[in-house]
């Protein structure tokens, strides 16, 4: 499966997620800059990964999700195309209006980074498909913008859609019903903010991670 990850100003982690799907798929993918105006042909997966997308000026993921390539990306999503947006990624698809909600400070206005266990609230996404319902995951946070933030009806109707992918075990940074990823209503479209780009090997302490990359692939493939 061919793949492309989107490069913004301040991206950090877009090498990660670069290692993380070669290491899965076996092909490279292809970095796109977001001045760019057009996806490459016949991919299978848009990846938008972590960072401080242009400095998280005005508020993260802002700026990031006016770039001229996300005109291209939303056309592609809309169109069906897998896009997986990972912290930063995850701020740049709620600004970009391909998610709901919003990406806040977290509580107590601390930068967390650590493992942290999450719940499968949906395997049954192209996304989740290897993990088990209700299963719990480890995968590692690094976020200073975690808190997932919207208002009682959005998340009632999150809910009732099955659209909650993944919980966090206990409080992490205050999201509100310890939502840690979100899927459009066409399922397509994942915004998480754990990393599962770093733990997609033993030496990462686990493949807690890969399954996620591995479901994808063989969804898309099939």
């Amino acid at each position: 499966m061919k793949t492309a990850v989107i490069v913004f100003p301040g991206s950090n982690c877009d090498r990660d997620i670069a290692v993380a799907l070669e290491a899965v798929t076996g092909t490279k993918p292809a970095m796109v800059w977001h001045a760019e105006t057009a996806l490459p042909g016949g991919i299978g997966l848009v990846a938008l990964p972590g960072g401080f997308s242009y400095g998280d000026y005005l508020r993260s993921g802002a700026v990031a999700a006016r770039s001229p390539i996300m005109a291209a990306v939303i056309n592609a999503a809309e169109r069906g195309l897998p896009v997986l947006g990972i912290c930063n990624g995850f701020q740049v698809l709620t600004e970009a209006g391909l998610l709901p909600g919003a990406l806040m400070r977290n509580e107590g206005l601390n930068f967390v980074c650590r493992d942290v266990a999450l719940t499968v609230a949906n395997a049954q996404s192209a996304f989740t498909s290897r993990y088990g319902q209700g299963e719990t995951i480890t995968i590692p946070v690094a976020h200073h913008d975690g808190n997932y933030f919207a208002d009682a009806e959005t998340l009632d109707r999150l809910e009732g859609e099955g659209r909650v992918a993944f919980r966090y075990v206990g409080e992490v940074n205050g999201s509100a019903r310890r939502i840690a990823g979100v899927l459009n209503s066409a399922g397509n479209v994942l915004g998480m903010m754990p990393h599962p780009e770093r733990r997609i090997e033993a030496a990462h302490g686990g493949v807690d991670g890969r399954r996620l990359f591995e479901g994808l692939l063989e969804t898309v493939g099939a």
